[in-house]
């Protein structure tokens, strides 16, 4: 088929370099365009701007889907399908309306629940045991489009943000190969969306990272596994804010909630509002990420005995 493909962080490059693999064309790639980053401030290009040319595909990065000028470069594809991964930008119903076969969009969620932004983050956050992909077909409400393929994956005791988004992107590249093949075969029958179970996955934002002692164990263990690598999740101590990147919940507690102990296989455990916290991974700013023990040893020889917030 001839295919447009959207998409901008690295978890819609699998569903791009499948699409390839297995023939169709892709006319174009639409991603946001360069951001500045890191400390220079270096206009540097998304995950799939840089395979797209790689893979010698011509790419195209409007800052918005709603100029007339626009839309009419997209229409001279003449693309027979659209397909969207995690591109971030509206798409109006001037552009919806273009291509024969629709535009499909390849959601990190079990829909109806999780709609929105940050879906494998709070699918984690939520403690749900499993979570999924859905190729939906897109309409102008916010994922409310019919469901063509779904397939779900277990979310466990150990399921990070970075573990989970790399094996939904490359479940959403297999399920939208197959998806693809069923439309070309006039075989897909698209099924509206529950009314019942709906959710929305809000944006992220920085203040949510913030470890709040009071909470459980289990609770917080969810927010460390959800938050890293963005925005991260921390806590501040003697004025410095420190960043917490692996750590699980287990059901002793010794002392206040947000005061530190150590036992003799943990060497930096914090008293929860149920339960404790082992701390395993640990940052400073500007410094190495360190494991606990090495993390106590350069932080203060006294750690475990006085280490409050």
């Amino acid at each position: 088929m001839r295919l447009i493909f959207m998409g901008t962080p690295a978890f819609a490059v699998p569903a791009l370099k499948k699409l390839h693999q297995q023939g169709h064309q892709i006319i174009a790639v639409y991603c946001q365009p360069p951001r500045a980053k890191n400390r220079g401030y270096r206009l540097q290009k998304s995950a799939v701007h840089e395979v797209a040319e790689q893979m010698a595909l011509s790419v195209y990065t409007p800052i918005s889907l709603r100029q007339k000028e626009v839309q009419q470069e997209f229409s001279s594809h003449q693309a027979e399908a659209v397909v969207v991964a995690a591109y971030g930008l509206i798409l109006p119903k001037a552009i919806l309306e273009i291509p024969r076969y629709g535009c499909l969009n390849i959601h990190a969620s079990l829909l109806p629940r999780w709609r929105g932004a940050a879906p494998i983050q709070r699918s984690i956050l939520a403690g749900d045991p499993n979570t999924g992909v859905t190729i939906m077909q897109m309409e102008e409400g916010l994922d409310t489009g019919a469901m063509l393929k779904q397939e779900m994956v277990p979310i466990t005791a150990d399921t990070t943000t970075v573990a989970l988004e790399d094996s939904l992107s490359l479940l959403g590249a297999d399920l939208i190969v197959k998806t693809l093949e069923e439309v070309r075969l006039g075989h897909s029958y698209p099924r509206l969306q529950p009314e019942q179970g709906i959710t929305y996955a809000a944006k992220l934002t920085k203040e949510e990272g913030k470890l709040d002692f009071s909470k459980s164990a289990v609770d917080l263990d969810l927010q460390v596994r959800a938050l890293n690598p963005w925005p991260g999740t921390w806590f501040v101590h003697n004025e410095t804010a420190i960043k917490v990147l692996k750590a699980h919940p287990i059901t002793q507690k010794q002392g206040s909630n947000g005061q530190f102990w150590s036992d003799a296989h943990h060497p930096l455990i914090v008293n929860c509002g149920e339960g404790s916290l082992v701390l395993g991974c640990l940052q400073r700013p500007g410094g190495r990420a360190l494991e606990a023990a090495d993390f106590v040893r350069g932080y203060n020889t006294q750690a475990s005995l006085i280490f409050e917030v």
